[in-house]
């Protein structure tokens, strides 16, 4: 029996460094796809403008964006099923080929009904890439800290083409929102037709078709994950309903939705907030700007220096700084104090982000790779669209009520992001 300590996360693995400058073209093909689209993504933005500015009710707004996240829902999960059954390159053109059409179309609709029903279709249409976009990033490489350089990449491309697409919107905006919703079009077609030169999936996008060798390594590693998957053919017949009996992917799942809600207090809760304390929407602008800012100039460094430690210890000290950091807002009476509760919310933002999906895809086997990222996309789609709800209401009983849910849900999640106790040691060998 041995007795050698079991080896640090990423021993053995070239420094994160070089495994940035290491990583294929296919990663960066999708990340400039990914770029191209998040620029021109325009609709989830600014349909409340457009629809209040064209007469409809704050309230038939709000029915708009329920249908949409509804949708948001629903394509996350279909995209992580047709990730592995027709593959991943196929599964992204067709998202950006059916998000293009009905999005040219939404300044052309005038019945209330009719919009609902367009944009609810959007809604499912415009998700379906995601799960296949980050399946494709864990096919390209083969190791856990190429993984994570490959995702703060891809990263990066969303935080940028956020920032440019807000100030490009903005103008458009002002102008004609016939020209936004048309460029919007565009940018999909142009992610599709980016990611159509991809020569092909890489090996292992459809690996229900091969011999299930890595899954075989990967489910020895991973307590709770269905080891069925890797014999020949199983993961074919594989679905949703076998991917939610791996315990550790449930747990993980749980951990997102709920950090997810405290993430989108910045965004639902501290708009109240920076009202209730007498500070304006311009000051608001600010706080938004400094998270932005941060991300753009630290996040990838941070994703660096957090690759050298195991991806759940990371996870728990990131949701926990996250929660905390949010909850501190209830104490901030100025922009100065506020603007230090940003920080540190930010700082557990860049700490989380690039590696809660990259292990999500350390813990798929095979021929799951995509349905276990769409579940991942349920989970924070329902994080972020139920942080609102819950948030105005928690805070119509009294803002401390909200800002100590927030503190306690930080906490939950950061325990979430840990084995559970009651798991079983990996059967087979140590993980790798």
């Amino acid at each position: 029996m041995s007795t050698a300590p079991p080896e640090r996360p990423g021993a053995g693995e070239p420094s994160f460094r070089e495994a940035l400058r290491g990583l294929p073209g296919r990663v960066w093909i999708v990340s400039l796809g990914i770029l191209v689209n998040q620029i021109g993504n325009f609709l989830p933005v600014f349909i409340v403008l457009y629809l209040t500015g064209r007469g409809h009710s704050a309230g038939a707004a709000g029915l708009v964006l329920g249908v949409s996240g509804v949708g948001r829902v629903l394509g996350n999960a279909v995209g992580g099923h047709l990730a592995d059954r027709i593959g991943r390159r196929r599964t992204i053109v067709l998202s950006a080929v059916t998000t293009s059409g009905p999005t040219a179309v939404v300044p052309f609709l005038d019945p209330l009904p009719l919009i609902v029903a367009v944009v609810a279709l959007i809604g499912v249409t415009s998700q379906i890439y995601r799960p296949a976009a980050a399946a494709a990033l864990v096919d390209s490489v083969a190791t856990e800290r190429r993984r994570l350089a490959a995702f703060g990449v891809f990263r990066f491309a969303l935080n940028v083409g956020s920032a440019v697409g807000g100030v490009i919107g903005g103008v458009l905006a002002g102008s004609s929102y016939t020209g936004l919703f048309l460029v919007n079009a565009v940018a999909c077609l142009l992610f599709g037709v980016v990611v159509a030169a991809l020569p092909r999936d890489a090996p292992g996008a459809r690996s229900d078709r091969g011999d299930g060798t890595r899954a075989g390594a990967k489910g020895a590693a991973y307590p709770g994950t269905n080891r069925s998957a890797a014999r020949p053919g199983a993961a074919r017949a594989a679905g949703y309903r076998r991917v939610l009996a791996d315990r550790a992917l449930t747990r993980f799942l749980l951990m997102t939705a709920v950090a997810e809600f405290v993430y989108v207090q910045s965004t639902a809760g501290l708009p109240l907030h920076i009202d209730a304390v007498g500070l304006s929407e311009r000051d608001f602008g600010l706080l938004m700007g400094l998270n932005g800012l941060l991300v753009l100039l630290f996040e990838l460094p941070v994703t660096g220096v957090v690759a050298r430690c195991r991806p759940e210890r990371v996870l728990a000290v990131g949701n926990l700084i996250t929660g905390a950091g949010l909850a501190l807002t209830g104490f901030g009476t100025d922009l100065v104090l506020l603007s230090a509760t940003v920080v540190i919310w930010t700082v557990g933002e860049m700490t989380n982000s690039a590696v809660s999906q990259a292990h999500v895809g350390n813990l798929a086997p095979p021929g799951m790779v995509g349905r276990y990222q769409g579940l991942h996309g349920v989970a924070y789609t329902v994080g972020t669209g139920a942080g609102p709800l819950v948030g105005g209401a928690v805070y119509a009983i009294g803002p401390w009520a909200l800002w100590g849910l927030v503190g306690a849900a930080g906490l939950w999640s950061a325990r979430l992001s840990l084995p559970s106790r009651r798991a079983k040691a990996p059967v087979g060998g140590a993980r790798s």
